[in-house]
C-alpha cells in the first residue's frame, strides 16, 4: 500500500524543491552529532516547530532504521495501529516500511494491531518524513499510532519495541555463549542503528510563562529517562502534551535498550513565530542516549 501525503502544502511546503528548501533552513551546520536511542520531536506546522525538529535531528547520528511512534489525532483505527508493509510519501519521494522490523514489534504484542486506517489522514508522524528524506534518503520507518494511552499500554508498546529491536541487533551476527567485551559493544552499536522517534508537541493554548512550567515538569522527567513519572506528571498537572504516550512507550524501549542520559536540545514556543504569547503551543526536542 502506498500511504499518499495527507499534510503537504499544510504542515510544509508542498513542492520538492520548496520543501528542500524548507528543511535545510532549520537544520544546524556543523551540529555535534551523538549516536542515540531514541528522540522526542515536535510535529506542528514546520513553520512553528521546524526549528526544533531540525535542531534535534541535526543533533544525532541518524541510522537508516526509524520507528516512528505518534498520537493519534483523528481517533479512526485500532488502540494501537501498526503498518507492516507499504510505503510512506511525501514531495520529497517515497519511504519504505521495514517489513521484518515491524514484523517483529507487532508479534510481541497483542495491542499493537496491522490497522492502516489510523495512519491515512494522521499528521503526527508524517511530519517526521521530510527531515528523515533529507538527511537518510535510503531510510526505512516503522509507524505506529497510539490511540490508548494508558500506562500499563504505553509500557507494553515500548517493552515491545525494546525487545524487537535488542533481538533484531543479536540476529544481526552478535550471539553465542560467553560473549567478549568487543562483542558486547558490537551489540549496543547494532541496537544504535534503529532510532525511535516520539513524535509530540508540549503544552497547548497556554499563554508562555505557564506553558514553560508545565513542560518542563514534563521534561525534567524525561531527562531522568523516567516513564512513569512522565506519565504521573502529564496527569498530575493536566499538561496537554499530546504524545506523551508514545513518549512514554519511547523511553521505556530505550530504558529496555541500555538508555543512560537524556539532553534537551531545544525548547521553543508558537509565540516565537506569531508573536501571540497568550495561547502558545510548545515544542521540545529532547535526545536519548
Amino acid at each position: 500500500m502506498l500511504r499518499r501525503a495527507a499534510v503537504a502544502g499544510q504542515f510544509y511546503k508542498g513542492s520538492p524543491e520548496a520543501l528542500k528548501r524548507q528543511v535545510e533552513g532549520f537544520l544546524i551546520p556543523g551540529a555535534g552529532k551523538r549516536k542515540a536511542l531514541g528522540i522526542l520531536a515536535p510535529h506542528a506546522g514546520l513553520i512553528y516547530s521546524g526549528s526544533v525538529a531540525g535542531a534535534v535531528y541535526s543533533s544525532v547520528d541518524l541510522p537508516d532504521k526509524f520507528i516512528l511512534i505518534g498520537p493519534n489525532h483523528t481517533g479512526f483505527g485500532a488502540a494501537v495501529s501498526i503498518m507492516s508493509s507499504g510505503r510512506w510519501e511525501t514531495p520529497l519521494g517515497t519511504v519504505e516500511i521495514d517489513e521484518s522490523l515491524a514484523t517483529a514489534i507487532r508479534g510481541r504484542s497483542r495491542l499493537i494491531t496491522e490497522d492502516d486506517r489510523a495512519h491515512l489522514h494522521e499528521h503526527s508522524l508524517e511530519v517526521q518524513l521530510p527531515f528523515i528524506q533529507y538527511l537518510r534518503p535510503a531510510a526505512s520507518i516503522v509507524p505506529i499510532q497510539m490511540l490508548d494511552t494508558r500506562l500499563e499500554t504505553c509500557l507494553e508498546v515500548g517493552r515491545a519495541i525494546g525487545e524487537a529491536i535488542k533481538n533484531w541487533g543479536q540476529g544481526s551476527g552478535v550471539r553465542g555463549q560467553g560473549e567478549t567485551q568487543e562483542l558486547i559493544r558490537n551489540l549496543q552499536s547494532e541496537i544504535r542503528n534503529v532510532l525511535i522517534v516520539a513524535s509530540s508537541d508540549m503544552s497547548h493554548y497556554e499563554p508562555a510563562e505557564i506553558a514553560r512550567k508545565k513542560d518542563l515538569l514534563a521534561i525534567d522527567h524525561i531527562l531522568s529517562l523516567d516513564p512513569e513519572g512522565l506519565y504521573g506528571t502529564i496527569k498530575t498537572n493536566h499538561i496537554t502534551m499530546c504524545g506523551y504516550g508514545p513518549a512514554v512507550a519511547m523511553l521505556e524501549a530505550c530504558k529496555a535498550l541500555g538508555a543512560t542520559s537524556a539532553e534537551l536540545i531545544k525548547y521553543a514556543n508558537s509565540g516565537e513565530v506569531s508573536n501571540d504569547f497568550d495561547q502558545v503551543v510548545g515544542y521540545a526536542g529532547i535526545v536519548i542516549v
